[in-house]
C-alpha cells in the first residue's frame, strides 16, 4: 500500500520520488512478514546471536519488532555476550596421563569393540596400568572411538546379594547346534561368589547316567581342589536333573534349590553366562561336531576364569592365581581360538 500511494501521488506530480532505500526497506520487511507466517521458530548460530545482539543496541527500542526474535530473547543474548567477554578462561587441573597409557587404551578399544570402559579398565589393572574409566571415556571420545554398550551398576540389593552368594552353585544346559545341525548338550556349573565356571560335559544324549556321572566328577573335582564347600545349588526343572542328580548333591550334603516354572531370571547367573558364551565365543564360531565344541568351550572356560576380568567382583578375575609380571616389562598379546579372544599379559 505504501508503494502505491507513492506511485499515485508520482502520477498526479505529488511528492518526490521515492528512495531506493525505502523501496529496499519496504521490500525487506514485506519478506519478514512472509517469513513470520512460514517459519515457526528459527534456527540461530552463535554468530547470529551475537551479531544480532549487538545491532539491538544501535536501534532504538521501539523499533526492536523488526527483528524475528521477542525484545526478552535479546537482552537474554546481550547478556550472554557480556557475561562472555568479561568472564577468564578457566584453568584445567588435572594429572594428565601419559602417552604410553592412551595408547594401552586406544590398542585395547581398537582391538576389542565389544569392550566397555570398565572392561578396558579391569584390563589395565591387571596390566599394572592404573586408569580411571571416566580417563578412559576421554582419550576414546578425543579419537573419534565411541562407547560400548553395557548395564550400570545395581541397587544396594546388589551388595547384600553379593555377600550371600558364597557357598551357592547354579547350573544349568547350553544347547550348541553344529555345521551339520546336531544339537548338543552342554552341562555347565558357576560358583555365585567368584563366578567360576566349571564345564562338566557336552553330549549329543544327556540320559540320565550321563548327567549323574557327570556330576560326580564336578563333586570329585571340586573336592581335590578346593574348590567348596558349597551348600545351594541352583537349578531349574529340566527333565535331564533326574533324581540321581540331586542324589549326588544331597550326598554331599548340598540343598537343590529348584527355581519356579517359567521364571529364567530366578537362575539368572547361570542364564547370563550363557549369554556370555554365546555373544563372545559360539556366536563368531562354527562347531562342527562334539569333540570340536568340547575344545572351543574349554578353551573360553580357561579364558573366562583366568583372564577376563568381571564388574561382578571388581574387575577381577574368577581365578587370580595367574602371575601379573613384572611391572616394568613390555605388553604382550596372547590369541585364543584363531585371535576370536585376546589377553594381555606382561612379557616375563
Amino acid at each position: 500500500m505504501f508503494l502505491l500511494v507513492r506511485r499515485l501521488l508520482g502520477v498526479v506530480g505529488l511528492g518526490a520520488r521515492p528512495d531506493e532505500k525505502d523501496v529496499e526497506i519496504a521490500v525487506l520487511r514485506h519478506q519478514l512478514a512472509v517469513l513470520r507466517r512460514q517459519v515457526a521458530r528459527p534456527r540461530y548460530t552463535s554468530s547470529d546471536r551475537m551479531l544480532l545482539a549487538s545491532l539491538a543496541q544501535l536501534l532504538p527500542r521501539p523499533r526492536w519488532s523488526a527483528f524475528l526474535v521477542t525484545p526478552a530473547t535479546l537482552l537474554c543474548w546481550h547478556r550472554d555476550l557480556v557475561r562472555r567477554h568479561w568472564t577468564y578462561p578457566q584453568q584445567r587441573r588435572g594429572r594428565r596421563l601419559d602417552d604410553v597409557v592412551a595408547q594401552l587404551v586406544l590398542r585395547l578399544a581398537r582391538e576389542n569393540p565389544r569392550w566397555g570402559y570398565p572392561r578396558i579398565v579391569g584390563e589395565c589393572r591387571k596390566l599394572h596400568v592404573q586408569v580411571s574409566a571416566t580417563s578412559v571415556r576421554n582419550i576414546l571420545r578425543r579419537h573419534g572411538l565411541g562407547p560400548a554398550p553395557r548395564r550400570g551398576g545395581g541397587p544396594s540389593w546388589s551388595q547384600f546379594l553379593r555377600d550371600q552368594a558364597r557357598g551357592v552353585l547354579a547350573c544349568d544346559f547350553l544347547t550348541v547346534d553344529t555345521v551339520t545341525l546336531t544339537r548338543l548338550y552342554v552341562l555347565f556349573f558357576v560358583g555365585l561368589d567368584r563366578r567360576r565356571v566349571w564345564l562338566a560335559g557336552v553330549t549329543e544324549h544327556p540320559s540320565a547316567a550321563w548327567v549323574t556321572q557327570q556330576v560326580r566328577n564336578l563333586v570329585y573335582h571340586l573336592g581335590d581342589n578346593g574348590g567348596g564347600p558349597y551348600k545351594f545349588l541352583v537349578r531349574d526343572r529340566d527333565t535331564k536333573f533326574v533324581r540321581g542328580f540331586d542324589g549326588v548333591f544331597a550326598d554331599e550334603s548340598i540343598r537343590i534349590l529348584r527355581t519356579p516354572v517359567q521364571a529364567p531370571k530366578a537362575n539368572a547367573f547361570a542364564e547370563r553366562w550363557v549369554r556370555t558364551v554365546r555373544a563372545e565365543c559360539l556366536d563368531w564360531s562354527l562347531i562342527w561336531n562334539r569333540r570340536h565344541a568340547e575344545q572351543v568351550l574349554s578353551t573360553y572356560v580357561e579364558h573366562y576364569n583366568t583372564a577376563r576380568p568381571h564388574r561382578g567382583i571388581d574387575l577381577d578375575t574368577p581365578d587370580p592365581s595367574t602371575p601379573a609380571g613384572d611391572p616394568t616389562s613390555p605388553i604382550r598379546r596372547i590369541d585364543r581360538l584363531g585371535g576370536l579372544l585376546h589377553e594381555y599379559q606382561r612379557a616375563a
